[in-house]
Formats: C-alpha cells, sequence, structure tokens
C-alpha cells in the first residue's frame, strides 16, 4: 500500500509539471543513471592533466601575498580570534567536531565520512539518487554528515596553520582531504546525494587552496588533485540543479558554487561557462527570492541570513574580478541587511521559522546573536555607521573578504545607533513594536504568509508573537530542534502548540505533509496597522481552522512604554477546546493573583495578567525549546485551557518591570449598562488609577456606561480622581464621556493612508479637543487619535 501511494503521488507531481520542468526533470534522471553506470566502470568524467592555476587565474578575496598581513592583524588586534581558531583546530586533529549544535563529537581514528556519529547510523556506499537521505531509520540525521562533509573544519586547520606554522594543521588536513577523496568515489554515497552539498564543499576547498597556496606543507600533487575535483564537482552541480526540486537557498548555493569555481579554476571553456551560469543564477534568485521589504521568501530569519550570506560572497567575489555588479544585487543586499539591523535595534533577532544550523563562512557561529555578522561586512560595502553599531565589532569573516583595507574602512566609521521605533516588513507581515525608555523592549508579530510552495521552512505561528526585554528574550519561538528523528518533535517543534498564540482543538492552523511541507496553508490578513510616538494597535486575522469552522482574530495594543493588551477572539459555531500558549524564555515562571511573573536573565522580569469571556484553567508546565539545531533546553510554559462555545476570547497583559514588585494590578472585564452594536470591554488598575479598553466588532455607535462613541477601538486613561487624561481612537468620529463630547470629527472614514495624532494638555470638561494635526503616514488605520486632556468621568 504504501509503494502504491508513492507511485500514485508521484505521478500527481508530473501531471501538474509543465513541460520544461518534465524536460529537465527527465534528463537529470537519466544522466544520474548513466553517471553511476560509467562510474562503475572506471570512467574518469575529467581528466587528470595540469592544473594551470597560473593561467588567468582569478582573484580571490585576498591574493596569497596578502594572507601574512590579515594573520598579522590578527595576532595583534584579535587575539582572543586567533586562540579561538588554534583551539577549534586542536579538537579537529582529534577528529572531534563541533556539528550543528552538537559539540565535540567524537569520530574515532579513522574519520567515517557517511556515519551519522551522534546517533550512530551508517549510510550504504550506493547510488548517490538511491539514499533516502530523510529516512531517519536508514541514515540517521543526514544534516550531520552533510555538516562534516562541507570540510568547513579543513579551512580552521588551514588558518591554523598560518597562524602557528606548525606542520601538523596542514598535515591533518591533507590526511583527511585525501582519505576524504578515497572514501567517496564519484556518484556513490550520500556526499553526492545534494548538489548543495557539492558546492559547500567547493568553496572550501577554494577557501584552502587560496590560504595556503606557496605553503612547503601543501603536497606537490594536490594542486593538480584539487583542480581535477573542482572540475568534477561543478560538472555535478551544473547536471544536477535543483531548479525544481528546492528553488530556494539550495539553488543559490548551487549557483555560488558554480560561480566560484568558473570564476577561480583557470583555462577551459566549462569553467567560463560554470562562472556565467552561476552568476545568472546568483542575480536571478535574487530578485526572486527576496521580497519587496527585504525579507528573504522563507519566511525565516536563519534562511533570511543563510540567503545573505551567498549573495555577500558572490558579489564580493564578482568585484574582486572586475565583473559588473548590477545595482539591484547592491539594493537587494542593502535592504537585507536593513531588515537585520531593524530588527536588532531594541532587541534579539526574532527566531521565525526553520533554524538550519549551517553558516557560509564560520559553522560555529550559528547562535541567534551571531546572526548579525553580516552587518559588519554590510557596514563597509555601503558605508553604513548604523550597520557598524549593530554589530559592534568587525568579524573576523569581514577581515579576509575586504582585507586591512576593509578592517580600516570599518574602523574609519563612527557608529551611529539606530533610534529604535516600531515599524511593519508589510510585504513579510512581520510587526514590530518597540521602544528604548525607561526599558529597552520589543514586541514581534509573525503576520506574514506563508513561504511560496509547500512552506518547507515556515511553521504553523500565524500572529504568534516574541518579547524582548532589555535585549533579553522573555517570551519565545522554541526553534526548530531537528528535521527528522526517531520520535515526533520535528512536527511538535514547528507545531501551533510550541507558539505564543491559539491553538484550536489540539491541532494546528496547517497539517503537516513530511518534514518539509504543510496541507492547507493559513492565510494571514493584518487589518489594521498604527504606528505612532505614544501607541501601536495591530488587528490581524487568519483562517487556518476554517476546517474546523473557526476564524482567530488577534488585536494587540501597546501603550508606550507600559503595556501590551492582547486579545484574542474565536469565532465560530459549537464548542471548542481553546488553548493558548505562552513560551517563555528559561527562567522562573510562578503564579500570582490574576497570572504570572516571570524572572529571567539579567534581572529581566515580566508580569502577565490574564482573563476570559469563559471558565478557563491555567498550567504552568516545562517545556522544550532549541537554542541552535540539534540541541534543546527546558523552558517554561503557562497554557490556558477552555473548552468553550464560541464566540470566545482570551485577554492578556504584558507588562515588563524592571524588578520584583508586589504591585501588579487587577485586568478585569468592565461591565456596565450597554446600547448600540456590541462592545467587549476590559479595565486594567493599578495604584489608583485605571485603564479601559473598547472593542466594537462592529460598525455602529454604541454606549457602555457613560462612554459613548462609535470607534471600533476605543482607549482611556484616568488618573486616581477619576479624572480621564488620555485616550486613543481608532476608526471612531467622536467621543463622549459623562455626556460631554470629547472629540469630534466631520468623518470616521478617510481613505487609509490617513493617520491623525496630537496632543492636548489642560482641556477643560466644557471643551471638545483640538483640531487635530493631519499626517500623511501611507499606511495604518482610517482614524487613530491619542491624546491628553483632564475630564471627569462619571
Amino acid at each position: 500500500m504504501l509503494v502504491k501511494n508513492h507511485w500514485l503521488d508521484r505521478c500527481r507531481r508530473a501531471v501538474r509539471m509543465d513541460w520544461e520542468e518534465l524536460r529537465m526533470r527527465t534528463r537529470q534522471e537519466i544522466a544520474k543513471r548513466s553517471d553511476f553506470l560509467l562510474g562503475r566502470m572506471g570512467v574518469r568524467f575529467m581528466k587528470n592533466g595540469g592544473a594551470p592555476w597560473s593561467q588567468g587565474c582569478g582573484r580571490f578575496f585576498f591574493w596569497s601575498e596578502e594572507v601574512p598581513q590579515i594573520v598579522d592583524w590578527l595576532r595583534e588586534r584579535r587575539p582572543e580570534m586567533v586562540e579561538e581558531i588554534v583551539e577549534h583546530a586542536e579538537q579537529i586533529c582529534r577528529h572531534r567536531f563541533d556539528l550543528l549544535g552538537y559539540e565535540g563529537v567524537d569520530y574515532g581514528a579513522e574519520i567515517d565520512w557517511h556515519l551519522d556519529a551522534v546517533h550512530g547510523k551508517q549510510v550504504p556506499l550506493s547510488a548517490w539518487f538511491r539514499v533516502r537521505y530523510l529516512d531517519f531509520d536508514q541514515v540517521g540525521d543526514s544534516k550531520i554528515i552533510w555538516e562534516l562533509n562541507r570540510h568547513q573544519h579543513l579551512v580552521t586547520l588551514a588558518k591554523a596553520y598560518r597562524l602557528t606554522v606548525e606542520p601538523r594543521y596542514a598535515q591533518e588536513l591533507f590526511r583527511q582531504w585525501y582519505h576524504w577523496q578515497q572514501q567517496n568515489p564519484y556518484g556513490r554515497g550520500i556526499n553526492w546525494a545534494s548538489s548543495l552539498e557539492v558546492a559547500f564543499r567547493s568553496l572550501s576547498w577554494l577557501w584552502i587552496w587560496r590560504l595556503l597556496q606557496g605553503c612547503a606543507e601543501v603536497p606537490e600533487r594536490f594542486p593538480s588533485d584539487l583542480w581535477r575535483a573542482l572540475m568534477l564537482n561543478a560538472r555535478h552541480i551544473e547536471r544536477f540543479l535543483s531548479t525544481y526540486f528546492s528553488p530556494n537557498t539550495h539553488l543559490l548555493g548551487e549557483g555560488v558554487g558554480l560561480f566560484f569555481i568558473g570564476t577561480l579554476c583557470p583555462g577551459s571553456l566549462l569553467a567560463q561557462r560554470w562562472q556565467k551560469r552561476g552568476w545568472q543564477i546568483v542575480l536571478a534568485e535574487a530578485l526572486r527570492q527576496v521580497q519587496p521589504d527585504g525579507m528573504h521568501f522563507e519566511q525565516s530569519i536563519y534562511y533570511h541570513v543563510y540567503a545573505l550570506d551567498f549573495f555577500l560572497h558572490a558579489r564580493i567575489l564578482a568585484e574582486r574580478n572586475q565583473i559588473p555588479v548590477p545595482v539591484t544585487l547592491n539594493r537587494t543586499i542593502e535592504k537585507m541587511l536593513n531588515v537585520i539591523c531593524s530588527l536588532h535595534a531594541a532587541g534579539p533577532l526574532p527566531c521565525l521559522g526553520d533554524d538550519d544550523g549551517g553558516r557560509v563562512f564560520d559553522p560555529r557561529r550559528n547562535r541567534v546573536q551571531h546572526l548579525v555578522d553580516p552587518l559588519a561586512t554590510g557596514a563597509v560595502l555601503f558605508d553604513r555607521a548604523d550597520f557598524k553599531a549593530a554589530a559592534g565589532d568587525i568579524r573576523e569573516e569581514t577581515l579576509w573578504l575586504l582585507g586591512i583595507e576593509g578592517a580600516k574602512q570599518f574602523e574609519k566609521l563612527f557608529p551611529a545607533q539606530r533610534a529604535a521605533s516600531s515599524f511593519a516588513l508589510k510585504s513579510s507581515g512581520i510587526h514590530v513594536m518597540s521602544t528604548l525608555k525607561p526599558l529597552i523592549q520589543q514586541l514581534v508579530i509573525d503576520a506574514g504568509p506563508q513561504a511560496l510552495g509547500r512552506a518547507g521552512h515556515s511553521h504553523a505561528d500565524g500572529m504568534s508573537l516574541q518579547l524582548s526585554v532589555n535585549r533579553q528574550p522573555v517570551l519565545i519561538d522554541p526553534g526548530t530542534f531537528v528535521y527528522v528523528g526517531s520520535g515526533t518533535e520535528r512536527d511538535r517543534f514547528r507545531a501551533t502548540g510550541s507558539h505564543n498564540t491559539v491553538q484550536v482543538d489540539g491541532v494546528s492552523q496547517a497539517e503537516p505533509a513530511g518534514p518539509f511541507g504543510w496541507q492547507s496553508l493559513p492565510n494571514v490578513s493584518v487589518n489594521r496597522w498604527a504606528c505612532r510616538d505614544s501607541f501601536d494597535f495591530f488587528s490581524g486575522s487568519h483562517d487556518g481552522y476554517n476546517r474546523h469552522s473557526v476564524q482567530h482574530r488577534r488585536q494587540v495594543f501597546f501603550l508606550k512604554p507600559h503595556f501590551w493588551f492582547i486579545r484574542d477572539v474565536l469565532e465560530g459555531d459549537g464548542q471548542h477546546q481553546l488553548d493558548l500558549s505562552w513560551h517563555f524564555a528559561p527562567g522562573t515562571l510562578s503564579t500570582i493573583p490574576g497570572g504570572v511573573m516571570f524572572y529571567g536573565a539579567k534581572k529581566t522580569a515580566l508580569t502577565l495578567l490574564f482573563t476570559a469571556s469563559h471558565a478557563c484553567s491555567q498550567e504552568i508546565s516545562q517545556g522544550w525549546y532549541s537554542p541552535v539545531y540539534g540541541k534543546k533546553e527546558r523552558s517554561p510554559v503557562l497554557r490556558i485551557s477552555a473548552q468553550a462555545q464560541l464566540p470566545a476570547e482570551f485577554v492578556t497583559l504584558l507588562v515588563p518591570v524592571s524588578q520584583a514588585s508586589t504591585h501588579v494590578g487587577l485586568l478585569q472585564p468592565f461591565k456596565e449598562k450597554h446600547s448600540g452594536v456590541p462592545v467587549r470591554s476590559y479595565q486594567y488598575s493599578i495604584a489608583g488609577s485605571s485603564d479601559y479598553l473598547f472593542f466594537a466588532d462592529q460598525v455602529g455607535m454604541w454606549q457602555y456606561g457613560s462612554w459613548s462613541s462609535d470607534a471600533r477601538f476605543l482607549f482611556g486613561s484616568t488618573s486616581s480622581g477619576k479624572n480621564l487624561n488620555r485616550f486613543v481612537i481608532c476608526d471612531g468620529s467622536y467621543l463622549e464621556v459623562g455626556g460631554r463630547r470629547i472629540f469630534s470629527a466631520k468623518t470616521a472614514v478617510v481613505r487609509d493612508e490617513w493617520l491623525f495624532d496630537t496632543r492636548v494638555s489642560g482641556l477643560d470638561t466644557n471643551e471638545t479637543a483640538a483640531p487635530p494635526r493631519l499626517s500623511h503616514t501611507g499606511t495604518g488605520p482610517k482614524w487613530a487619535y491619542d491624546t491628553a486632556i483632564r475630564t471627569k468621568v462619571l
């Protein structure tokens, strides 16, 4: 039955292909088998010949003569980097490797290049296209095997040799390189099963050659052997491009591999073709994979940086070799850097989508704090002082890519810290609410579309949010952990229940379809986004639970810098199991009246209060989060659950505090006599003052106690004497309090790009608000008005 379903699925996919895809896939299938048969017959695909490295050899990031200068700079200016490189090289010599999140993985006296040493699984040396690399039972985790076989650790050995002039580092490097060649005949085994991995390995080999060129420890035959091996790699990449299989970072990385080999390997028409084809792929993918707001189309921060690294390396190499760099590529790269810089302005980068665990330059720099590394290189390329401020210090990668002159340019830049402000990345749906005083705070809402195709690296996290305070994570995304495994970790970590949002009936917003796909992907809509100096307001919805006849709406109001108010509304028919989850960073989570108190790193504290329209239970448990691929740690989770008849809603208040406080306030529904369209109202009281929030889910006038308006959202703040001293109105034309007209406008419906914002102080109870100041923002709700006034609430 499984075999029958497998072939049925393949037939369905074939029917959906256009002629060009069908032609290319058929050609690749024929090429796979012909290459394998010819290889078994002893045919050599690339003849040995000489390696004319000196004949028109392209320029690497640095000339071999520049290496001693870079080495001296590292020794003098960054001795800690040198120490780390040498320490890592010592570990490599003992065949202990840091692979993804697995540290010190022991591969024994003789390295088995086909072994997942973490799980103890070895892959047979069969035809590469028959290796089922996503079958954990057969191969283990292929990412672990591939990470070792990228040979980035050999680059570390080469750098250690240049830094110490210790022959044993170079000798170990060449022992491993030649051992790999013996154990990986062309076309056989898992290490030929991914063209991206072949490209990665090629980049490492080119780095090795350019670092060691001219050194006494280089074997006499190595240049010739390396040339033939690179030619074979490029041939394989070109024949088996992921044009239709994985047209994402796989195709991009393969294009970069072709471009590097074609540019740096001399003397053949094939090299010219590879250079041209690789550069075409890089330029085309820059246009296709990057959204107008600068975010990578995988909707993953990690894959965003992954792609950015590829673009940066290819762009710099092209410039080094007098290949024209289009303005469009520079603009794309700068936009991608802007995304990182903006998201990093008031907190750590949020974890959105999958964490791949690998890097293009240094695979050990794979934690979230390392994902700002490209900003150091970008600061020099684009003369951006704000990029330097965000990066903090120069990176080793920047030094090797741009040389001593690049380092000098970096030092000349005066760091200009970008002012943190709320903003939205419209195409990718990332909405950020932030402020710097008195605490640095940032809340990120993921309200974007799923990635194209099967959204293989997206999570079922529509409208989930993450929060950091004083640059420390507080409410977190759980990460990825693994792509394959013996259990259900892959689906559990990317499920809705593992994110800070509402899960309905115990299922995710989308249904998993294998480790890299989803069925019935949800559509997320942003209905309102107001971003002002004193407040932010977000309103969105998704249809991920339409199959259960349920729609989820989420509204977030940020009164800067005091609190976030989050309203989750579940609409539909019948009774449903509703679970609202809040995943906290590692720390202490304890129950307080009306909610919980969290204490995290560096004295970070958060009060979370909640209420609901129905009876609910709360549970604090220990969940899991993954800081890097392959590693998971315990962290506290608050889950608020109810079996409720729809419509139903949860309300959550997040109050960052600088230290422990016994005065956390009270959040409760505000109940008064009501007339007009339906309205939900809530009251937050603390230290004698009260804040009121009104939500009208229909257009029309309403009266709620002494409050009267036609606003879809209204916020009012009162002092201890019940004086109204501030209000915010969205999508409304008037406000009356206690029978007095506080605010009025001629119309409540203006084009979405108009937004009102003003402040009026000392307003007498007999006055209406002064005419607001009209400003054009380009986006935002129909009306948003914030003013400070004084009038009595009856």
